[in-house]
């Protein structure tokens, strides 16, 4: 069966130059996530993080800039 979110993204406010955690539950432990801006698929570096553990997926945005909403 594929994962399905148990609980979604949620909006969240940041001030531009801060960081900000974007974060989803799944239904299955360790299911692969890709992290994604419209159509651009999202790498880690020095802008995002993406962290995962068991069935919990986070990306984590540094340097806020206005086109990150």
């Amino acid at each position: 069966l594929p994962a399905l979110f148990k609980q979604e993204l949620q909006n969240t406010e940041a001030e531009e130059g801060s960081t900000a955690t974007l974060r989803c539950e799944l239904t299955k432990p360790k299911a692969p996530v890709e992290w994604r801006k419209g159509v651009t698929t999202l790498y880690p570096g020095l802008k995002y993080e993406m962290k995962q553990q068991g069935s919990t997926a986070e990306l984590v945005i540094y340097d806020l800039e206005l086109d990150d909403s």
